[in-house]
């Protein structure tokens, strides 16, 4: 635990104009609101502020700097490396900020920093919109956006970042902004996959696009045959339309026989990606086919059960080029060697409306124009 010397008489005045909660390590419910998705984090921040409202959040970031106190933020605590929590400082939470207002005319929805994306989905599915989110419904939108955002949807839609119109934002000083393409678009342009620290986003605009049901799921193949699978997946990714986003994976199915799975999402007309998706459904002896019409929410809740909360979870990630004959060998060799059954890798193939974004127009750092790309 950490000793941090804050002035007691602050600390009342703060907590009084909070409208949240306002926690500390001697308080009841402090030992699970510590606690982040990660079990692999363990951190002992000296005050987590549950915000209720964009004030609050200035009200936090003012009394951290008169403390001198470090700020972690959290939206859904999903970050690998645990950057929504911290030791000895302030952890302004957000999860208490969840309002949504769609306009379903101009397909637009300004959305508080709270929610996960199963939240937001169910939320612009009602009006048959929906924007391009992640693969775990857990997950909280305002990490997964400001970091890029890949998706079910993002050979279509492109990533999340795509589809992101404007922020509203808090920043060091205390200032609320709204940054957008006409207004501080330096500052929009560096919440665009630039890695934190311009700010903390309160809200987001988002651009939504028709989606209905989806033509998705996965197959699985016994991992003896990955080699060939995995050769069969290059080809058939390398000609995928855009309404067609394809993975790839050396995973563990959940009776704990390793396998090599391909996931697809489809979101054209049903019939015409039955059509597209037949080369996958016929090659080879699946063990099984898990692919069916669903719907957007379903589809991103489809692989929760794998990544349960408390779990210890690191990640590594890598861009191809291309998937060569080379790499696919390396892949299924590293997956002989993985230290636990849990252990996975992913092949995520990024095309389509994704990969034709120009390279300074936002500041994601890896080069969008990649296909493969390996997690």
């Amino acid at each position: 635990m950490f000793d941090i010397a804050i002035n007691a008489d602050a600390l009342q005045h703060f907590k009084e104009r909070l409208h949240g909660e306002l926690i500390g390590p001697g308080d009841d419910g402090y030992e699970s609101a510590r606690r982040v998705w990660n079990g692999m984090i363990d951190k002992y921040p000296a005050l987590i502020a549950r915000c209720t409202s964009v004030s609050d959040v200035v009200r936090t970031v003012q009394f951290a700097r008169r403390q001198d106190l470090p700020i972690a933020v959290r939206g859904g605590g999903h970050s690998y490396a645990g950057n929504s929590t911290c030791d000895g400082g302030i952890v302004i939470d957000l999860s208490r900020m969840k309002r949504v207002q769609v306009d379903p005319l101009k397909r637009t929805a300004w959305v508080q920093a709270g929610l996960t994306l199963g939240e937001f989905v169910r939320e612009t599915q009602a009006f048959g919109l929906a924007t391009t989110v992640g693969t775990v419904s857990e997950t909280g939108l305002a990490g997964l956006t400001l970091g890029g955002g890949i998706g079910w949807l993002m050979g279509k839609y492109g990533l999340t970042i795509d589809s992101l119109l404007a922020v509203e934002i808090v920043t060091a000083d205390g200032r609320v902004l709204r940054a957008s393409a006409t207004e501080h678009a330096d500052l929009f342009w560096g919440v665009r996959g630039g890695g934190g620290n311009f700010g903390i986003v309160t809200a987001f605009q988002f651009q939504l696009h028709p989606v209905g049901p989806v033509l998705a799921g996965m197959v699985l193949h016994p991992v003896d045959r990955a080699s060939e699978v995995l050769h069969f997946y290059r080809e058939f990714s390398s000609t995928a339309p855009d309404e067609l986003t394809t993975f790839a994976g050396l995973v563990t199915a959940p009776d704990g026989l390793p396998v090599v799975a391909i996931s697809l999402c489809y979101c054209g007309p049903l019939e015409e990606g039955e059509r597209l998706i037949a080369p996958v459904r016929t090659f080879g002896k699946p063990i099984v086919d898990l692919i069916r019409p669903m719907s957007y929410l379903d589809l991103i809740s489809m692989l929760d059960a794998g990544v349960p909360r408390g779990r210890h979870y690191y990640s590594k990630t890598r861009s191809l080029k291309q998937l060569s004959d080379e790499a696919l060998e390396t892949l299924i060799e590293y997956r002989s060697a993985r230290p636990s059954p849990l252990a996975l890798i992913v092949i995520q193939h990024v095309h389509g409306a994704a990969s034709r974004v120009g390279p300074t127009e936002t500041a994601l750092p890896c080069e969008r124009s990649t296909t493969p790309c390996k997690s």
